[in-house]
Formats: structure tokens, sequence, C-alpha cells
């Protein structure tokens, strides 16, 4: 069995499987990139829930696994050359599940470096643009009178949607037929933009019909309703 004793996070969340992959998150639109995947390639893991209103995310422990204090993070106990691997970064975890399984990437080629690519443009573009609308829309934002930061963010949030609303015109996924981890990572923040920050309307999402077609088709797959809720 392998000892993760070295790894002080194990000391708040105890692995009750050490050889499994240990995840530390919360069904967030970062979060559950990485709970669908798992899902979705079926590694064994281990799912630890770091809770925001008691500020877990700030503790020693956490912030020993990823200093910028956000979710998620994993501890992978059979890392490269069978060493744990502790690694942040809901991108960065795709690509290294990916890899490791040897699923939902082309492991060489112009299809690898393209699927990274509209995961950057997530990763860069649609996760920060759309947690700012939700800001300004749902949350504290709401009172400004000015509404000026809000809709800035509402036009580039169309913006965006424009684009990838283009990249599915004629295709299942955004990387074509196959599903990749650029889907995994897109379309829970779609999700979010028009379910949780209840910014459907906002945005005009009815005039982006592909986006909501492939999201329709992403959120029926069963790894995608059972990730969704990891950790509960």
């Amino acid at each position: 069995m392998i000892d993760l004793s070295a790894f002080p996070i194990t000391q708040k969340w105890p692995a009750q499987y050490p050889d499994w992959i240990q995840l530390y998150s919360l069904p967030t639109p970062n979060g559950v990139k990485v709970s669908i995947m798992l899902e979705e390639i079926g590694l064994p893991y281990e799912p630890h829930k770091v809770a925001f209103d008691s500020n877990d995310q700030l503790s020693p422990e956490f912030l020993s696994l990823n200093p910028n204090n956000k979710i998620p993070a994993i501890l992978d106990p059979h890392g490269p050359e069978d060493k744990p691997l502790p690694l942040f970064e809901s991108g960065a975890i795709l690509i290294y599940l990916a890899d490791k399984s040897g699923q939902l990437l082309a492991q060489e080629g112009a299809l690898r470096y393209e699927t990274i690519q509209w995961l950057m443009f997530q990763m860069g573009g649609i996760g920060p643009m759309f947690g700012q609308l939700g800001f300004f829309n749902k949350f504290a934002g709401k009172d400004y009178e000015d509404k000026r930061p809000r809709d800035r963010y509402v036009d580039e949030s169309k913006r965006l949607l424009k684009v990838l609303n283009g990249r599915l015109e004629g295709r299942d996924w955004i990387m074509g037929e196959r599903y990749t981890i650029a889907d995994i990572a897109t379309f829970p923040w779609v999700r979010n933009l028009i379910g949780f920050y209840e910014a459907g309307d906002l945005v005009g999402i009815s005039n982006f019909p592909n986006v909501t077609r492939v999201l329709e088709r992403f959120l029926a797959r069963p790894a995608v309703i059972r990730g969704l809720t990891i950790p509960s």
C-alpha cells in the first residue's frame, strides 16, 4: 500500500484508498471538470470535499498541495515513474489524466494541439469571463448602480459564445466527432452561465443554438450526470 503521509493534505483529508487518485474539489464548473473526467476514463479515485463555507481552501493542508488556494487539485499515488504526483490547475489535470489513461486527447499530431488550443480557449476566456459575469449578475456586483462593468462581461461572454457556436456548426463536439477534454472543460461553464448564474437571457443564449444543442448532448452523458455531483 502506498504511504501518502509525507503529504500534509492527507492529515486533513485522510485517504481511505491511498492507492487511488485523491481528488480535492467541490462541484463548481472548474471542480466538476476533473470529476467528470475521472468518471469518463474509469480510473479509481477518492473524492474529498473542500468546503468554501469553512475556508478549507485556505487551510495549511490544502495550501501545501495548491498554494494558489483554488480547487480542484489531485494527488496521484502512481504518477510518473510510479512516484506520487500532486497537481493543481484544472486544465493541467485534464491533460495529465488524458495522457495517463490514453483517452479523450490525441497522444500526438495536430489533433492533440488543436484540442489543447480549445482547452486554453476555455481556460483563458470562457471561464474567467463567465465567472465575472456571474459575479456582476447574481452576486455582490448586482448592487452596483453603474452597469458598465456588468455589460463589459455580458458583451465579452456573447462574443465567446459566438466563437463557440461557430466552431460547433456541423460538429457533434468541439473537435468534431471526437468527444475530448475540450468539451469537458467548456460545457460545465456554459451550464453554470445559464443555470446557476441565471444569465441565459442576458447573453441571449437562444441565439447560439449549436451551443445549447451540444450542451444538451453533454449533460445526457452518464459520466457527466455522475460527475456533476462529485464530491457531494
